[in-house]
């Protein structure tokens, strides 16, 4: 588990040999759920693990695809599907619009660092 003290300071998450391609893994940073996504062209991008539609820490187990190049996520629980570049819901099957918080990632000599985003830092 690893807990960050400042909001503007990348925190050390794991390295990419723990992540898997095209497979969530959830990380808790203050508090926060993120899921983090190894796409196969070696991109690393992480949002809220908090699904909007059910209100369960899910979207990390979801199911990794992309829709016109656009990489993205279905929500285990009721399949809305969201980009993971932005977190905006791109298919909500009649649900209200939602979208996740995206986290920024740096990737530095084979570590995953993420930031926490402004909106949750402030």
């Amino acid at each position: 588990m690893t807990t960050a003290t400042d909001s503007t300071t990348p925190v050390r998450v794991c390295t990419l040999e723990d992540l898997e391609v095209e497979r969530g893994r959830a990380a808790l940073l203050d508090g926060q759920q993120v899921a983090l996504f190894l796409l196969s062209d070696g991109t690393v991008l992480a949002v809220d693990n908090l699904d909007p539609f059910s209100g369960a820490n899910v979207i990390s187990r979801g199911i990794v695809g992309s829709r016109g190049g656009v990489p993205t996520v279905a929500s285990p629980l009721h399949k809305q599907i969201f980009d993971l570049r932005t977190g905006e819901c791109i298919e909500t099957h009649g649900k209200p619009p939602a979208a996740l918080r995206v986290w920024p990632v740096a990737i530095d000599d084979g570590v995953v660092y993420v930031r926490m985003p402004e909106s949750v830092g402030s």
